[in-house]
């Protein structure tokens, strides 16, 4: 219930357009690849797959073999492609997957997968992994994963018809899968500026070298003829068989650095550069890139070649695959260090490091354990295109959730509210009579936001990410006479949009600088999840949205019928939409370029 405090009732509007709210409330990070489960109604391209564990499926261990599993998942997700597609589909890439349970002999897999978006030719596809035991009727979450498919006709191109998304889950991953595309094709530049920017050494001479390995001890050669079993039905080389025989591989390189059997708890990135057919040889390498204290990074990569046709060979695929050795307390055991091979070996085992890193800030950024972290995440090249994913996913989320209220219409501008378990929100929404793009260069350059949000005082750009994103300090004024100004570290990630339904985005969430670190001075403020979505209505004609997550400390600042919050929300907003209308015509090149 909101209480009635009208007393505190500027300091609350103070909190809602510059974002203050307590530490302890962070947003949840979305599930990925989350199914939708609306009552009555099925996903058109879902579908679902429930194998028994033999064992003739099962590793040493009598544990499900995690080869057969990828097998598994790969048929269902290309089987839900196809049947968006209505024609063969082929596995272009698999995101990462991390393996959080086991699955033993007699239990069941139970896998769904459905396309959560698709783009011209290509579509993402959401898979859900979860393991039953049918005597307990317990039932365990195995994994999460995410795979692109792509369209595949002999004698025309594919443009594949858009997924229309009903429930609000499925409206939020195809919201959010625009923004995992765009970090799909980055991924390789970030690893290459991390690099570049962050010296990453480690000292192998204060080794105890009774427990160091050379890494060339570790490296696995092996070759597969692929035969008619190995085919799909479109004759190509099944991608789930060739995943299956990369773990295999990996599994035996790791094995020769631990001198144990070792569990594969993550893959990174399977990515598919080219297919191959019945009658290709396959090449499959593996050699232990880095080993940490209690996992280590094995490097896995595919060629193929025809013995009678090709003196060259194809590069098919590679990934990178993280392994623990377990001990009879389940907890992962201290591993010996590896010696990387100069040249080669020096930059796979860098580049190791690099992954490690990155690894660690998205899960401190995306992972579900979000709630444990401090809000302001702290901002370094490596966990930028991670940061800037979570800000603009996590607007989105809000976005499409389906139980909004209209609390008060008013001179056309309209306020609605959001009432969660731990979380109060709101939406501000009206037209204007300017075009999005401009309306869209207008609003995601904070410096000018000072000129209609009295809330903000200045607006200091601090740096400038890239194309997309910035970063501002924000000097929001005194609450009061004796009340320090509050001051702001914010992360603007502007998106224009992927199809022509979709919304251009300003998302905005605190981060935290070396370089402006809270002084005396100002009292911090933070911002959890805040922004506008612009969407086009026709010719010089655009619907603004601004949308702000609060926390429970802030429900003691509104009114019950929130009238006179909505009055001040109104001549803020309206305030916004004269001045979206008096630079209209504002082409200058610092907008154009931010």
């Amino acid at each position: 219930m909101i209480q009635n405090v009208g007393n505190h009732l500027r300091r609350g509007l103070a909190t809602v357009f510059s974002g203050r709210i307590s530490r302890k409330s962070i947003p949840r990070a979305e599930d990925e690849g989350a199914m939708a489960d609306g009552e009555g109604y099925r996903n058109p391209t879902e579908v679902q797959m429930s194998q028994l564990v033999l064992p003739c499926h099962t590793n040493h261990r009598g544990e499900l073999s995690i080869g057969q599993l990828l097998k598994w998942i790969d048929t269902t997700a290309c089987l839900s492609a196809e049947r968006h597609a209505g024609c063969p589909c082929v596995t272009a890439s698999m995101d990462d997957i991390y393996f959080e349970h086991t699955i033993s002999v007699g239990q069941v897999v139970n896998i769904k997968a459905k396309v959560n978006r698709a783009f011209n030719s290509s579509m993402e596809v959401g898979i859900q992994v979860v393991s039953e035991d049918l005597c307990s009727e317990q039932q365990w979450t195995v994994c999460k994963a995410l795979a692109t498919f792509v369209a595949h006709r002999e004698l025309s191109k594919v443009k594949l018809k858009q997924v229309t998304p009903v429930t609000e889950e499925e409206k939020t991953e195809h919201g959010v899968a625009a923004e995992r595309r765009r970090m799909r094709l980055v991924y390789a530049d970030t690893i290459k500026e991390l690099l570049a920017r962050c010296a990453i050494q480690e000292d192998l001479g204060t080794r105890d070298c009774d427990h160091v390995v050379p890494a060339e001890q570790t490296r696995v050669e092996s070759v597969e003829l692929v035969l008619p079993p190995h085919a799909n039905h479109q004759g190509n080389t099944f991608g789930g068989q060739i995943m299956a025989w990369m773990e295999n591989v990996a599994t035996i390189a790791a094995s020769r650095l631990c001198r144990a059997h070792p569990t594969l708890k993550a893959i990174e990135m399977f990515h598919f550069r080219g297919p191959s057919q019945v009658g290709d040889r396959l090449v499959l390498k593996a050699i232990v890139n880095n080993a940490f204290k209690h996992s280590m990074e094995v490097g896995v990569c595919v060629e193929a070649y025809r013995q009678e046709v090709e003196t060259q060979r194809r590069h098919i695929n590679s990934a990178f695959m993280t392994f623990v050795v377990l001990g009879a307390d389940d907890q992962p055991q201290k591993l010996p260090w590896i010696r990387p091979q100069p040249g080669e070996g020096e930059r796979r085992y860098r580049e190791a490091s690099a992954r490690k890193k990155i690894r660690l800030d998205r899960k401190y950024i995306v992972s579900c354990e979000q709630t444990e972290v401090p809000l302001s995440v702290p901002w370094d090249p490596s966990n930028q295109v991670y940061l800037s994913y979570n800000n603009v996913s996590s607007l989105k989320m809000l976005v499409a959730k389906s139980n909004w209220v209209l609390s008060l219409e008013n001179n056309q501008v309209r306020l609605y509210t959001l009432e969660e378990d731990r979380f109060l929100s709101f939406h501000m929404e009206m037209v204007v009579h300017v075009d999005a793009a401009q309306a869209f260069l207008l609003l995601s350059d904070l410096r000018r936001r000072p000129e209609w949000d009295k809330h903000y005082r200045s607006a200091e750009l601090v740096q400038r990410v890239d194309e997309d994103d910035a970063i501002y300090h924000v000097i929001s004024p005194a609450l009061s006479a004796d009340a320090r100004p509050q001051d702001f570290v914010i992360l603007a990630s502007r998106r224009k949009p992927c199809d022509s339904g979709d919304p251009y985005v300003i998302a905005l969430r605190s981060v935290t600088l070396p370089t402006h670190r809270e002084t005396p001075g100002y009292q911090r403020g933070e911002n959890l999840c805040s922004g506008f979505c612009l969407w086009r209505e026709g010719e010089q004609l655009t619907k603004v949205s601004y949308y702000n997550q609060a926390t429970p400390g802030f429900l003691n600042y509104v009114t019950t019928n929130v009238a006179g919050l909505s009055s001040e929300l109104s001549t803020t907003f309206k305030a916004c939409a004269q001045f979206l209308l008096d630079n209209r015509s504002d082409l200058a090149p610092s907008l154009q370029t931010l």
